[in-house]
């Protein structure tokens, strides 16, 4: 299992609009690729200073994955042009995590 980590920021002011360009348009938009061994993403919001940063994790099965989605260059950022509009800035590449175990309590 890989796990493609990315950063973005935006203005308080923008960051309701950001998640829901997230969640109407981009997250849509990246399952209807259908990609094989796509299995979720995650989207974590937090507060920091004056900005909001948004953090994704995909969650694919392989590297190969990764790549039918981003292509041979996988680590750059897949940033649609309307959320670079809403963005204040992002991170350029993504990080990509072979996950080694998982422990789920409860």
């Amino acid at each position: 299992m890989i796990k493609r980590i990315w950063n973005g920021f935006t203005t308080r002011e923008n960051a309701d609009a950001y998640e829901r360009l997230l969640d109407g348009f981009v997250f849509p938009g990246i399952e209807a690729k259908r990609i094989p061994g796509y299995r979720s993403i995650e989207l974590l919001r937090r507060e920091v200073g004056d900005e909001v940063q948004f953090t994704t994790v995909m969650c694919f099965d392989s590297l190969a994955n990764v790549v039918a989605f981003q292509g041979a260059d996988y680590e750059i950022a897949y940033v649609p042009e309307e959320a670079r509009r809403i963005l204040k800035r992002w991170d350029e590449r993504s990080t990509h995590h072979e996950v080694r175990q998982t422990r789920i309590y409860g």
